[in-house]
């Protein structure tokens, strides 16, 4: 089932417009996530919105929000007021400019969202501004308001519809100078750049995602399973960093390292189990519970059987 909309309102180039909706294209709903308990019974923890003062419970209804402009003293602002300030972009995604894929700084990228028409109409309005942005091999910059605040959105088009990219704005971005500022100048010497541009050349590849695992997520799943088990969690040995004496004698052998490993990557194997579904299917089932996908699968072959007879 395809997940609700998180905004829907128009999409405008001048005087075209056609309704769109707004998707999350992403998802981390799939990762094993932990709540927090009472060590002594067990229980969850709940958590009470409270006076800092009185600590007294505070019902939903009586909370306002309030800024702060100086220790203890607060400027409150309610609902209403807030929904006074709307803007136009809170209900249309108006394209102010054109832009080159190039010239969008990856710093300034929050998250990306699926756009597509909402409803029966407007198609041929959204297709006239995909194809545009398409052949004009550009990005479509405009303001879009979720969540309150209003956002810079990048669109460029994907397949039969869009790809909307939420961007900052450059007060959120710090400048890389305070953490760039006392790295070394260092003069690296041709041999050097030799060697580590033939490391690179035997790591060269395509970008898959399909090869990259999760192996956080994996050691999770595994320790939940050997703890579901009863077995006695040991704690591994930490692989322990190496000071670099030679950096040339260290490069030749990385040379030889990555021949090594580009040969036994070319060795046929076979494909790992695709784990698009959610590595939580790598949980073993409760006891006395038949998995769905096993519990399915006899289904029909007890109907087979019927049938036979």
């Amino acid at each position: 089932m395809a997940p609700r909309a998180n905004w829907k309102g128009f999409l405008r180039l001048s005087l075209v417009t056609c309704p769109v909706a707004l998707y999350p294209a992403t998802s981390e709903s799939e990762k094993i996530s932990f709540n927090q308990l009472n060590r002594a019974t067990g229980h969850r923890i709940k958590y009470l919105k409270v006076d800092a003062d009185t600590g007294d419970e505070v019902p939903n209804e009586d909370i306002v929000k309030g800024y702060e402009l100086e220790k203890g003293q607060y400027i409150e602002v309610s609902k209403e007021e807030l929904d006074e300030i709307a803007l136009e972009s809170t209900r249309t995604i108006e394209i102010d400019e054109f832009v080159d894929r190039a010239d969008i700084d990856p710093r300034y990228l929050i998250r990306p969202y699926y756009i597509r028409p909402d409803g029966k109409v407007g198609h041929d309005a959204f297709a006239v501004i995909r194809e545009t942005i398409r052949e004009m091999d550009k990005v479509a910059i405009g303001r879009v308001v979720l969540t309150n605040r209003e956002h810079i959105i990048a669109l460029e088009a994907r397949d039969k519809g869009l790809i909307g990219t939420l961007l900052r704005y450059p007060y959120e971005v710090r400048s890389e100078q305070e953490y760039f500022d006392e790295i070394q100048d260092v003069k690296v010497t041709k041999d050097m750049l030799d060697l580590a541009k033939h490391i690179v050349n035997q790591k060269a590849g395509r970008f898959d995602p399909e090869k990259f695992e999760d192996h956080y997520e994996s050691a999770l799943v595994e320790l939940i399973n050997q703890k579901r088990a009863g077995k006695v969690i040991r704690p591994k040995e930490r692989p322990k960093g190496e000071n670099v004496v030679d950096l040339m004698d260290a490069l030749r052998k990385s040379v030889g390292g990555a021949a090594a490993e580009a040969a036994t990557q070319k060795k046929p194997s076979k494909k790992a189990k695709k784990a698009s579904a959610g590595q939580k299917e790598m949980l073993m089932p409760i006891a006395g519970k038949k998995p769905a996908k096993e519990a399915a699968g006899k289904k029909p072959a007890a109907g087979a059987r019927r049938k036979s007879a």
